[in-house]
């Protein structure tokens, strides 16, 4: 068994080396070429219009048979090792950024790996646009004013297009009207073509047509765009209908009004969010009108109005949306800092801080209860807040020489002067029984081992009065002795996940959620005091990765052969079984050592029986990866060109 032996086993027997031959390759096109041309150093073009099929195969010779592997590079740089293993390349409804150079490469272990490339070019021709800048100027006699406008026409092309101009049903070219010039700014490379028309004259308000061109290659037709210039012609000016900044109750339906006060031809409107943000999906737009029904805090922020007509730059005209509301109400409790206490003690000061994020902010009011009644700012008791204008608005209460008739519930009140939203109320105790918190890790938990796709809970324990909420993150240990440490993001993409009962749940567990996880005490609804922490450490056991994952071998009669499957990775990696069978009858089975990463079953003369499938299970506690290998007769009459096949059990589609 020549090439199967060589391929699984990594030796080459003398006596196959004469049928043995290093691969060759070649790429042909099955699908609709525009047109295939040489060019040097032997690379192939191959020309494609935009939204057909492109169909590339690789023809390979060898023996044994190659594997074959396709790639394609852009710019020199390989697009992300993206690949096909197989002879056919395929892509459908192909697209301008899919262009580019696609290699082949065979290697079937002998000699140098044959390799052939082909460039794809994608031929596309968009619908041209007809810009209008105008400008005027003062002549040198100050007696009249020259305006001098430009049309520019401008398509996205490959190949470069070329461009035509009509006035009317004239062919304006350069030099045929003195009145007219016909230029290509140095840097758009061929993109744009630019109409000058100097100190405008009557015959010069007329109809123009912009026609591009690439030629009919690929049977793309000619493309045009019209514009009809005026004594009007004029561009876009737009105005809001509405108070900036709009401030709004959560529920309410809101309207936003934009009008084009000016511009030819009549400018179109268009609302928009910054950085590509989508409106909200219950809006609905109407030509300048934008409507949001039931509106929620979400949908606060700012919106654009863009008019354009093609004439001179877009018109936009901004607005923010303030949705009333309250979020995020918090505490935290201060000790005397003079006195270094981590506690509450009588005859020291202590005070209750509150945080409320609100908007708008200015609208923002604090109120203090004792046990329920209103509190107001005293000698011992001083009441202050923060700039209104700043958010998130804290309030503090000092509690000055605090006395035992002190002790009771504290309560801060943040609500907004104009109403439209519930009235935040937090609660805050403070007595002899108030003290810091406390963070444990339970007994056994601080260690967990899991499997993939389980669900684990990592747990921490905290005490204290009031209890704190606690804040999990993610350590990833590096440097030489793991000295420093880095912040990887928690299992659902966030840097910090907040637990109220100090319990971080994961579901589906992967082999990269394996590692180091932080519980803090956080200084909000709490003392402010140093963060209590500890750490916990998760280890996610996964079953082997083993290769080849499927194998189609063709083997003779009274050969001996040997089959190989080997470990990739696993964890646990130590304690590893491996098990042997053809069909249901069990072969072998063995322990690995920790100086192998494969192991072998010899067939000493392949006899009829042992034709069928093969399988090997390599396992550990996580559960097994498995190597099919698949025999059959060999379909060649000499043993010295036995064959073997090779198939992965996945495929990468470009798409």
């Amino acid at each position: 068994f020549c090439g199967g032996f060589f391929l699984l086993k990594g030796v080459f027997p003398s006596h196959c080396r004469q049928s043995a031959s290093p691969p060759t390759v070649r790429i042909v096109h099955s699908g609709q070429a525009c047109n295939v041309e040489e060019e040097r150093y032997s690379e192939r073009v191959y020309t494609i219009k935009e939204g057909e099929t492109l169909e590339l195969q690789c023809l390979v010779t060898g023996h044994p048979r190659p594997q074959i592997r396709w790639t394609k590079t852009a710019g020199g740089a390989s697009d992300r090792e993206s690949s096909l293993h197989n002879e056919t390349l395929r892509i459908e409804n192909i697209n301008r950024h899919q262009g580019g150079r696609y290699y082949c490469k065979a290697e079937n272990g002998l000699g140098s790996p044959a390799i052939r490339s082909i460039r794809v070019d994608v031929y596309y021709l968009d619908d041209p646009v007809i810009t209008i800048h105008q400008s005027v100027g003062e002549a040198k006699e100050q007696f009249y004013f020259e305006r001098t406008v430009f049309l520019r026409c401008v398509a996205n092309s490959n190949p470069p297009v070329h461009y035509t101009w009509r006035r009317g049903r004239e062919v304006l070219s350069q030099g045929s009207d003195s009145g007219v010039e016909i230029y290509e700014p140095f840097f758009t490379q061929g993109e744009t073509k630019i109409l000058k028309l100097k100190n405008l004259r009557p015959q010069d308000y007329a109809d123009y047509t912009c026609f591009s061109s690439v030629r009919n290659v690929c049977g793309i037709e000619d493309k045009s765009a019209h514009f009809t210039l005026s004594n009007r012609t004029a561009p876009p000016s737009i105005k809001l209908l509405l108070d900036d900044p709009l401030v709004v109750n959560p529920g309410e339906t809101i309207t936003l009004v934009c009008v084009a006060s000016g511009g030819e031809p009549h400018p179109s409107l268009k609302w928009m969010r910054p950085d590509g943000q989508q409106l909200p999906k219950r809006s609905v737009v109407k030509g300048g009108t934008l409507t949001i029904p039931a509106v929620a805090i979400d949908d606060g922020g700012v919106y654009s109005c863009v008019g354009s007509n093609n004439v001179g730059n877009p018109a936009k005209k901004t607005t923010t949306i303030l949705v009333r509301g309250l979020r995020k109400g918090r505490f935290w409790i201060t000790p005397d800092p003079y006195h270094n206490d981590d506690n509450i003690q009588i005859g020291r000061e202590v005070k209750i801080s509150c945080q409320v994020e609100a908007t708008p902010p200015e609208e923002l009011q604090f109120s203090w209860l004792k046990n329920g009644r209103p509190l107001r700012s005293s000698e011992r008791m001083v009441i202050t807040h923060t700039d209104t204008d700043v958010s998130p608005g804290t309030t503090n209460l000092d509690i000055i020489d605090l006395k035992f008739t002190d002790f009771g519930t504290y309560t801060c009140v943040a609500s907004l002067r104009n109403g439209g939203t519930p009235e935040i109320s937090i609660d805050v105790n403070i007595s002899s029984t108030t003290v810091p918190p406390e963070l444990t890790i339970p007994r056994g938990r601080s260690h967990l081992i899991t499997q993939e796709g389980d669900t684990v809970d990592l747990q921490c324990l905290v005490s204290g009065k009031p209890k704190p909420i606690i804040l999990w993150s993610r350590v990833e240990e590096s440097g030489v002795a793991a000295a420093a440490a880095a912040t990887a993001l928690m299992p659902d993409g966030s840097i910090q996940t907040e637990s109220y009962d100090g319990i971080l749940r994961i579901s589906n567990v992967t082999r990269e959620m394996s590692g180091t996880y932080r519980c803090q005490t956080s200084q909000y609804n709490g003392f402010n005091v140093k963060p209590r922490e500890a750490l916990i450490q998760l280890v996610v056991q996964f079953p082997p990765a083993v290769e080849p994952v499927h194998t189609e071998i063709r083997q003779a009669l009274g050969r001996a052969f040997s089959l190989t499957c080997r470990l990739l990775r696993a964890h646990p990696a130590r304690l590893l079984r491996y098990e042997w069978k053809l069909g249901t009858r069990l072969l072998t089975v063995g322990q690995f050592s920790d100086q192998r990463d494969d192991t072998n079953y010899h067939v000493r003369a392949l006899n009829r029986e042992g034709y069928g499938e093969y399988t090997c299970d390599i396992t550990n506690e996580a559960g097994a990866g498995r190597c099919t290998m698949n025999t059959h007769p060999s379909t060649r009459g000499s043993p010295q060109h036995n064959l073997i096949d090779l198939h992965l059990s996945s495929q990468i589609n470009f798409v």
